[in-house]
């Protein structure tokens, strides 16, 4: 399905700042649905030749979450026109919000069509005062429910005409902060409505359920709530902030949310000045119990910090392991034992670099390419060959989860030493006989792409080739078998060694990437 801003860029004449107005109203107006309790259609004007009737496009579509909906289809990307549209004509042309027509009927469900006109306001390079009707809202109500209104219903009813008034001047959405969402405090999480003095002249139950928790058994109405939460916050600095953000919502401005923590609960408040035509005549209040979320919170910050203890804990242990090894190696003359050692030192220190940038990581996954160019500047350091090898890498692992990052760097530590070991040997093998010329310069390339849930990699070098007869399957050194070991069994994947048709050798390995 084509998005607000496709419909719009392809079927109308509006500018970027008219889209991204539409875009703020369609991110906020949950709000005004469940206060009307009634489906919201976004219409704009459809481009149209001179002298031709106007048509009008759906590019947004809201149902309530407090009454059921008019419209059991999808009405976005519906172009209307005619006799059809008379009511969202009159609110675009006339610019004021349209309530006279008698109830219409879709299928089996009677409904109530009202049209509210959306008026953008922008003084940023336009004269001051500038306005103009860019759409307009169709506020359509299922009848079939209809019932004598409780004192909840007529307080969100007329909540929600405020807000309608004020989209209708301009002066609704209010502006996004940055970082908030747009999804909570919702209606029916709580709400209070204001007095232009600040007191509360309403409070649905679980706005009163909400300040019980925070410790005031008392009804609310009456209070001044901007004095109440300061007395109840825990945090007097912060009871203060709450307090002010509510009295700046009763002097017309838009501030952000706040919460608000009391005798171990916490509750998120939203203010919104309400001014339809520009009058102040008070606030209104969203107000969500959300303990158990910031609970659930503190518990997962705790059990991510435990975990990235544990893992720093792991690298500093494998540390300690490599630094013995080498220790060791130093002590031992046997030239085999002393060479077995100094791979095991880096078999174990590549391991270490997963842990360590895995203590650093907010989960267990870790971004991969940062590891890979290590371990290759590593390979290139401590190996010993005839000529300089340079190593580059091409293309790009990404984040990889830990179980699959661990066994991978240590099958690319030991093709990346084999690969500079074996393509460029020293002048003389381990019993003092020249060995073979190979290329001038030497290089080792890594790359890596993924296909189809797969990542494909390929370590290449341009030296001396595979030996005749070789067979990566016939038991071989210790650091093939390894290899053969992680790339078959922990990473459930395949490796082939082969020659390069150019010259040298690559490997090349695939590991599946899906559900472990």
């Amino acid at each position: 399905m084509s998005t607000l801003r496709d419909l719009a860029e392809e079927h109308t004449s509006l500018g970027p700042a008219d889209i991204d107005h539409l875009h703020r109203l369609a991110g906020d107006w949950q709000l005004l649905s469940d206060l009307s309790f009634a489906d919201l259609l976004l219409w704009v004007p459809v481009k149209r030749e001179d002298g031709q009737p106007r048509e009008y496009l759906c590019v947004a579509q809201v149902r309530p979450n407090s009454a059921p909906t008019a419209y059991q289809d999808d009405q976005v990307g519906k172009i209307v026109g005619g006799p059809e549209v008379a009511h969202l004509d009159i609110a675009f042309s006339q610019e004021r919000i349209w309530r006279e027509g008698d109830p219409v009927w879709y299928g089996d469900t009677p409904a109530r069509h009202e049209a509210i006109p959306v008026r953008l306001r922008d003084d940023n390079g336009r004269e001051e005062g500038w306005s103009q009707v860019i759409a307009v809202i169709g506020r359509d109500t299922n009848l079939s429910t209809a019932r004598t209104p409780s004192q909840l219903e007529l307080n969100y009813l007329t909540t929600a005409d405020d807000l309608a008034q004020m989209v209708a001047d301009g002066t609704f959405p209010p502006p996004r902060h940055p970082g908030e969402t747009t999804s909570a405090p919702r209606v029916g999480d709580g709400l209070a409505r204001l007095d232009a003095g600040g007191k509360v002249t309403y409070a649905s139950p679980n706005a009163q359920s909400a300040f019980r928790r925070l410790g005031f058994n008392a009804h609310l109405v009456g209070e001044e709530l901007s004095n109440l939460i300061s007395r109840l916050a825990a945090d007097p600095l912060e009871g203060n902030d709450a307090a002010e953000r509510i009295l700046a919502a009763l002097r017309g401005e838009f501030p952000p949310r706040q919460e608000v923590e009391a005798r171990g609960a916490t509750v998120l408040t939203r203010a919104l000045p309400l001014l339809p035509a520009g009058v102040p005549i008070g606030a209104l209040v969203l107000v969500r119990d959300v303990t158990e979320v910031r609970r659930r919170d503190r518990a997962l910050m705790t059990k991510d910090a435990t975990i990235r203890e544990i893992h720093h804990r792991v690298k500093n242990n494998l540390q300690t392991v490599a630094a013995l090894l080498r220790l060791q190696a130093r002590r031992v003359d046997a030239p085999e034992a002393r060479m077995a050692l100094q791979e095991s030192v880096r078999r174990v220190a590549s391991i270490a670099l997963v842990h360590e940038t895995l203590s650093m990581s907010s989960d267990e996954a870790v971004e991969f390419d940062g590891i890979v160019d290590r371990v290759a500047t590593a390979a290139a350091e401590v190996a010993a060959t005839s000529i300089q090898v340079k190593m580059r890498r091409e293309g790009t692992f990404g984040v990889l989860p830990a179980e699959i990052a661990t066994s991978l760097v240590m099958v690319l530590n030991e093709l990346l030493i084999n690969a500079v070991e074996h393509g460029f040997p020293a002048d003389e093998d381990e019993n003092g006989e020249p060995q073979p010329p190979g290329p001038e310069t030497g290089e080792v390339v890594v790359s890596a792409h993924r296909f189809r849930k797969q990542l494909h990699v390929t370590v290449a070098d341009n030296g001396q080739g595979l030996p005749e007869g070789f067979a990566a399957d016939a038991g071989g050194r210790l650091g093939l078998q390894i290899v053969r070991a992680l790339a078959t069994g922990e990473l459930r994947g395949s490796i082939e060694l082969r020659n390069r048709a150019g010259g040298g050798t690559e490997a090349v390995l695939v590991v599946p990437l899906g559900k472990r």
